[in-house]
C-alpha cells in the first residue's frame, strides 16, 4: 500500500480524519470544557502536519493520475470535513487504479 501514491495518499486520509475527529470530540472539549488547553496543542500540531502532507499528496496524485480540477477539488474539500477523508477514501480514493 505504501509502494504507490494513492496507497500513501489514503493512509495519511486516514491519519488526518483520526487526527481531526480526536481534534474535535476530545480535544476542544477538554480545553473549552475541561480549562485543559494543553491538549489542543500536541494533536492539533500532528493533525496540522498531517493535513499539509494530504494536501500535498492529493496534488501529486493529480498530476499523476490526471485527475480532473473536480475530482480534485472534492479530494481537497474531504480533508477540511468530518469523516470526509473516509468518505473520499471510499468514493475516490479505492476507485482509482494503482
Amino acid at each position: 500500500m505504501l509502494r504507490t501514491n494513492i496507497g500513501r495518499l489514503r493512509i495519511v486520509g486516514f491519519l488526518e480524519g483520526i487526527s481531526y475527529l480526536v481534534l474535535l470530540g476530545i480535544c476542544m472539549p477538554l480545553k473549552y470544557i475541561g480549562d485543559i488547553p494543553e491538549s489542543t496543542f500536541f494533536v492539533g500540531m500532528v493533525h496540522g502536519i498531517l493535513f499539509i502532507i494530504y494536501c500535498v499528496l492529493v496534488v501529486v496524485v493529480m498530476v499523476k493520475y490526471k485527475w480532473s480540477l473536480m475530482k480534485t477539488f472534492w479530494a481537497l474539500l474531504a480533508s477540511v470535513l468530518p469523516f470526509g477523508t473516509f468518505v473520499a477514501d471510499v468514493r475516490i480514493f479505492r476507485q482509482q487504479k494503482s
